[in-house]
This record gives structure tokens, C-alpha cells and sequence, in this order.
């Protein structure tokens, strides 16, 4: 209403513009599903011990006749610390008196406190025992804290913005088979970019509709990922979540036991079609530091599934380059092999189906797809990053136009929609998301009384109609070469 004057003057008035900006959403916040054993799944693995090698002198000590064994120097040893005699030919032999008679020597123990020697033969008459024995002496190196998930957040999503946080909630890498993908996994996505993750730990598959439902209430989450867990129930329950709510995609592993010989393997890798989902394949292979601390001779590289990592990979492309960048043709930070090698001739009867295969490409293991599971069949969502770049609109729209509900559908109501939306777009055509030379020509916003006549009006309703030119990428890079005579045209 007009404000009442009472006294001449200059009053000035504030005037709504009726500009809301759209911003955009988030597009690389990580939801994670992982199964976890019941026990003591999630504790930190041992260190590795220390080992030292010490030489024991022994000079003049008496032995009696009859007798093979003898209480030798005892090495310094600490609390804790274990030894035993070094496999060498000077170990087991030792002079008795100073004849040049030697007797080998059978075991080397520790009896209350005394190391014990004992001879394989006895002393026939009584003499000195001169010689040196070498013992390797082993100590525990200092346990770290133990870290085991918190009894306190079981069945709870957690927020995790680094992989500290994560080992806080839900324990460090561990022997437990499903704790230790879901770590390696949410490391994988810190590690390869990843910013912001919401983290949930279940008890087996039979769970996994339940924590989808906690899924829908974080409207932040836009990639699904759940590593490790490739049944194809499971995999349709988190695909239909993602197509109910619109706003996330799903990020698939291949089966643990998917074979390259198989000749069922495209049907193992590709369950059914989906617009909401890309899956990966092969198994990566990276440094596990739960398979070092079980076997410290070896490497400590395993083969997890790659989901993490290529989630993390999507978040550092969309902060680089941006949503409507291909996740494609970039290296998986942390993989240093694969379980399959892929050749050209294998992803040539795999990519059409849209089965995104990783490669080691001149000694980088790269993503070498981009497409949204079933490939060709999804036709113009056949691409990963052209689903989730209109996720990003749809949801920025959403958000950014709330305030519209509820003020006079008229066409003051329709100009401001247009003005704002055409303005958002716009930021997205000059990020190079869609095609055109023009803004005319990436995109349009229609919102009058052409597509808002009396009936829908009486309904309470406004409909507004955009079109996109969306830029796809540029998949098959093809030269068309001739020879030239060098002569003009």
C-alpha cells in the first residue's frame, strides 16, 4: 500500500528490482555406501617391526664333562623383544678348549631370563667353549592408536571433508573386506579431488533401500557411489533412487570376478540401461596398507574397485573445467596398475554399450569413456557429463526460483522469470557448456501467455519452457588425410 505523507518533504522509497539471481548448485558432493563386518572390522593393521642383528663373543666358558649345554651372555634386550640365532655357518660352530674339535650347536634359547646353548653332543671330557654366535633380535614397533568406527554413528550418514575425518567415523583401512573398499574408496575420491563426502556404513546388501531413503533428505549429494557392490538388486535399487530425485548421478563398479575371457562379459558389466548411471571397468590396482602389514615382504598393492577415485575425479573436473566437461582422459591419482589390461580391440565391443573402460595409456592409468550406462541406447543422454549438466540446470532452477511460488501469476510474474533465468543461462553458455555463438543461439526461455493461457493459469500453475544447446564431447578425434600436389586450386 502507498505510504501515508502527513508533512512536505523528499521521501525517498526502496523499490524491489525483482531480480533474483540463480545460482548455480553443487554438482561434486559424494554420497557413500559401504558394507561393514560386525566385529572389530575397521582397527589399524600392525606395524612393522624393527630388526637388529647383534654378535655375541663367548671366551673360556667352562663346560663339564658330560654336559651340552651352556648359560651364555644374555643380549641387551628390551621389554617385548624377541631373537633367535642367525642362519650362518660361524653360528653353529664353536671351539671346545683349544683343541680344533667343533661341536654344533642344536638350539639357541631363552630359559628365565638366560640365553641357553645347547650342543649337539655332549662334552666328553670338561673344557672351555670359545666362539662367537650371531642373534637377529626383532622389536615391536610402537603401536598406533587403535582406530575402530565409532559405535556411536552406526547407521548414521556422516559429513566427511577429509580422510582424517572419515577414519575417525568409521576406522582406517583394515582386513575387513567390505571397510577396507569403502575406505579405499572414499580415499580414492579425497585423493583424486574430492572435497565433500556424506558417508554411511550398512550391514549388508538387505540395508541399502534403507540408506538410500537418508540419501534423499541430503539434497548437497549429487553422485551415488557404493564401492564395491555390484549385484545387480543393489544396483537397481541406487538407480531408481537417482532417477527418482533428479539431482545425482550413480557411479557403477564391474563384478570383483568380471573376466576379459568371459564371453558373457558385456551382459556381467552391463545389467541393464540407465540415463542416471555410468559404470567402470577394470579394477585398479593400488598401495593397501592393510595387505603390507599382513605380508611385509611383499608390494601391499591390491585391486579395489574404482568408483571412489573416478567420483574424486569427477569433483576435480567440474572445479577445473567445469559439469559440462567430459570426465574423460584423465589420470586416477593413486592407481599404478589395473587388474585387466583393456586393448583398443576389447573397448571397441564395450564402449557402445557404454561400459567406460580404464587403460593404462603410455604408463597413465586413464578413464578412457564417458558414457552413461547402456551407451548409444540412451541416445541424447548417452554421455555422462550431458546428464549430470542438466541435473546442475534443473536443480539450479529449482533453487533459484522458489520465490516465485505464491506471487500474482501475471505477466510481470513471466518477465521476471524470463529476465532471470535467461541471465543464469547465459553464465552457462559463457562457461562453454552450451553451443552457439550467441546466447539466441545456445538457448531459449519462453514464459507468456502463449504457453500460459486462462486454463492453466486457473490451475495455479506457470509453465516455462527452455531449450538448450548442449556441447557434447568430442569422442572419435578423426583426420581426413591426402596427398597435395603443392599446386593452387
Amino acid at each position: 500500500m502507498p505510504a501515508t505523507y502527513l508533512s512536505p518533504g523528499v521521501y525517498v522509497e526502496e523499490v524491489p528490482s525483482g531480480s533474483a539471481p540463480i545460482a548455480g548448485v553443487g554438482t561434486s558432493t559424494a554420497g557413500f555406501i559401504g558394507i561393514m563386518g560386525a566385529s572389530s572390522k575397521a582397527s589399524v593393521p600392525p606395524a612393522l617391526a624393527s630388526k637388529r642383528i647383534e654378535t655375541v663373543t663367548v671366551v673360556g666358558l667352562e663346560g663339564e664333562s658330560g654336559n651340552n649345554t651352556f648359560v651364555l651372555p644374555t643380549p641387551s634386550l628390551q621389554p617385548n623383544e624377541t631373537f633367535y640365532l642367525v642362519e650362518a655357518a660361524d653360528s653353529y660352530e664353536f671351539k671346545v678348549g683349544i683343541a680344533t674339535t667343533k661341536r654344533a650347536v642344536e638350539s639357541l634359547t631363552l630359559e628365565a631370563g638366560k640365553v641357553v646353548l645347547t650342543l649337539a653332543t655332549a662334552l666328553s671330557t670338561a673344557a672351555p667353549l670359545n666362539g662367537t654366535f650371531k642373534i637377529e633380535i626383532t622389536t615391536p614397533a610402537a603401536a598406533p592408536p587403535l582406530i575402530k568406527p565409532d559405535p556411536a554413528v552406526s547407521g548414521q550418514v556422516k559429513l566427511c571433508t577429509n580422510f582424517a575425518e572419515f577414519k575417525k567415523f568409521f576406522g582406517d583401512f583394515s582386513t575387513d573386506a567390505g571397510q577396507n573398499l569403502l575406505a579405499h574408496g572414499v580415499f580414492g575420491f579425497f585423493r583424486n579431488g574430492g572435497t565433500r563426502c556424506y558417508v554411511l556404513g550398512i550391514a549388508s546388501e538387505a540395508e541399502i533401500d534403507s540408506a538410500l531413503e537418508k540419501f534423499e533428505a541430503i539434497d548437497e549429494i549429487a553422485i551415488v557411489v557404493a564401492p564395491g557392490i555390484t549385484t545387480e538388486t543393489a544396483l537397481n535399487s541406487i538407480n531408481g533412487h537417482c532417477e527418482r530425485m533428479g539431482d545425482r548421478t550413480a557411479i557403477f563398479d564391474s563384478p570383483s570376478d568380471a573376466n576379459l575371457s568371459s564371453p558373457t562379459l558385456l551382459d556381467d558389466l552391463k545389467p541393464f540401461n540407465s540415463q542416471y548411471a555410468a559404470v567402470y571397468f577394470p579394477w585398479i590396482q593400488v598401495f593397501d596398507p592393510a595387505t603390507q602389514a599382513q605380508h611385509p615382504d611383499g608390494n601391499g598393492l591390491k585391486h579395489v574397485p574404482p568408483s571412489g577415485h573416478v567420483a574424486g575425479l569427477y569433483a576435480r573436473i567440474d572445479t577445473q573445467r567445469g559439469v559440462h566437461k567430459a570426465p574423460a582422459n584423465e589420470t586416477l591419482i593413486g592407481a599404478v596398475g589395473l587388474k585387466y589390461a583393456v586393448s583398443k580391440r576389447v573397448q571397441d565391443g564395450l564402449n557402445p554399450s557404454g561400459i567406460n573402460c580404464i587403460r593404462d595409456l603410455n604408463g597413465n592409468i586413464r578413464v578412457w569413456g564417458a558414457r552413461t550406462l547402456g551407451g548409444d541406447a540412451n541416445n541424447e543422454f548417452k554421455y555422462i557429463n550431458v546428464r549430470r549438466l542438466f541435473n546442475f540446470i534443473r536443480e539450479s532452477l529449482d533453487e533459484g526460483t522458489q520465490w516465485t511460488v505464491f506471487e500474482p501469476n501475471s505477466p510481470e510474474l513471466w518477465a521476471a522469470i524470463r529476465r532471470n533465468v535467461s541471465a543464469f543461462l547465459t553464465q552457462v553458455w559463457r562457461s562453454g557448456a552450451l553451443f552457439g555463438n550467441t546466447p539466441a543461439q545456445a538457448f531459449y526461455v519462453k514464459c507468456d501467455e502463449e504457453n500460459n493461457p486462462l486454463e492453466v493459469r486457473e490451475q495455479g500453475q506457470v509453465v516455462i519452457e527452455i531449450g538448450v544447446a548442449v556441447v557434447k564431447p568430442a569422442e572419435f578425434v578423426i583426420f581426413r588425410l591426402s596427398q597435395w600436389s603443392g599446386e593452387p586450386s
